[in-house]
């Protein structure tokens, strides 16, 4: 299957979000890769909240429709005084976009199980790559919406994401200075396990493909070099990249004096069955039983006696806090079968008691605010509401909820960005901390 890229350029981007007040376009469907038909679209865009339908044709005209409201198949005209048709002619230069209201708001569309149907215009029509059109409740010149033409080349479906701008406060205090950033790093390499048998936490990765697992590995490290460094396989494909179980330690370097926790990676999780992370591969992992460049094998998890298994990890072998990386841009996408796996791991990890966090990457693509300045993080209403949800789905407290920015396209270290990434070390760190004490306490009670 082709990747799923947007067909939009960044000025056709630009001029289509000029019509939304702080908005992020988020691509759900593209018709070219999913199909033309009213079933592929309805499973992906069901229930995504305000959309855009972008269609194309070989005329030059980029078209569509807004709606605020849900796609749900209700069968019902659903009423949205936010709707609106759009348009601009790619052939004309500085032209402003067509922007057209219907003239009745009790009827924006039509929630039927056909494609997008704003009734002047539908798309997909009879499950192909063509609109029908007919001004209707929505009064247009076809030649301006169209050109006429009604044969489509693409058409494709967009989240619309509002930010909601930036709360007046910080919601979560945080210094951003030099000095904190030094301070954080004097307190990492001056922690140490409560536990004499262990010198250094075991910290795993578990995540979606793509969520940024090793390129988390990667940020660490290029916090504690003081340069960008690329050390894991990072990058995108279709599968997980990351194929073998990886434990990464840093060298203590820029004055750090000790590392005392190591990173480890493993292969990301899939929907499908035997692909992606095995939950029983993860359950040994836990306990200790993997040893570091396993390969792991989807349909045929470990088993005790072959290679690379550990019969009897000591403490230091086992895991001490399980941070799941999900990527921020993508917290609206999570399936219900990846949310499902997300629950299996859980349990499994709830069974060891081991500690648990979620770091949250890609917070400057996820929104544009952060993006122009990383120390508006906790002033986002987006990534707070984006903090809220992951925290409900996945059934963990706000508290462990962490947003991070890895370095990914910098060629140089920025502090603000090492003082997110350190932030997410400490609190690693508290959580394994938490799972020392535990076992201190039963020593000394045994």
């Amino acid at each position: 299957m082709s990747a799923v890229v947007s067909g939009l350029s960044k000025q056709q981007e630009k001029k289509l979000r000029s019509m939304f007040c702080q908005s992020k376009l988020s691509l759900l469907f593209k018709a070219s890769v999913h199909g033309y038909s009213a079933d592929s679209f309805h499973q992906k865009c069901d229930r995504q909240g305000p959309t855009v339908v972008v269609a194309y044709n070989n005329s030059g005209y980029v078209f569509g429709a807004f709606t605020s409201s849900d796609y749900a198949q209700t069968g019902k005209d659903i009423v949205d005084d936010k709707a609106f048709l759009f348009s601009f002619n790619c052939n004309v230069n500085n032209n402003d976009p067509l922007r057209v209201v219907s003239g009745n708001p009790q009827c924006a569309f039509n929630d039927g199980n056909t494609g997008p149907n704003f009734g002047s215009l539908a798309f997909l029509h009879n499950n192909t790559a063509t609109v029908n059109s007919n001004p209707g409740i929505y009064q247009f010149d076809p030649q301006q919406m169209h050109g006429n033409n009604l044969e489509l080349t693409e058409l494709e479906v967009y989240r619309v994401e509002d930010f909601g701008g930036l709360m007046d406060k910080p919601w979560r205090r945080f210094l951003w200075n030099f000095e904190r950033r030094e301070e954080i790093l004097c307190s990492v390499s001056e922690w140490k396990p409560s536990l004499k048998s262990v010198k250094q936490a075991r910290i795993l990765l578990v995540g979606p493909v793509g969520a940024g697992k090793s390129s988390f590995f990667n940020s660490i490290n290029s916090v504690f070099k003081g340069y960008v460094s690329t050390q894991a396989n990072t990058g995108t494909a279709g599968s997980s990249l990351t194929t073998q179980f990886r434990t990464y330690c840093i060298k203590p370097s820029s004055g750090v004096s000790h590392i005392p926790f190591t990173l480890c990676d493993t292969m990301g999780l899939e929907e499908g069955l035997n692909a992606g992370l095995d939950v029983d591969d993860f359950y040994n992992i836990l306990k200790g039983h993997i040893a570091d460049r396993y390969q792991f094998n989807s349909s045929m998890p470990i088993q005790s006696g072959t290679p690379c298994f550990i019969n009897s990890p000591g403490l230091k072998e086992k895991i001490h806090c399980v941070a799941y990386v999900i990527d921020t841009c993508k917290v609206k996408l999570l399936s219900d079968k990846m949310i499902d796996k997300f629950a299996a791991f859980r349990r499994k990890t709830n069974q060891l008691s081991v500690p648990q966090l979620v770091l949250m990457t890609k917070v400057d693509e996820a929104c544009p605010l952060v993006a122009e300045d990383v120390k508006n993080v906790y002033q986002s209403h987006y990534i707070n509401r984006m903090m809220e949800e992951v925290s409900a789905r996945l059934g963990v407290s706000l508290s462990a909820v962490v947003p991070i920015k890895n370095y990914s396209k910098e060629l140089d270290i920025d502090p603000q960005t090492d003082i997110l990434l350190l932030n997410a070390v400490i609190q690693m760190l508290r959580a394994a901390e938490g799972y020392f004490d535990d076992l201190y306490n039963v020593e000394e009670s045994a």
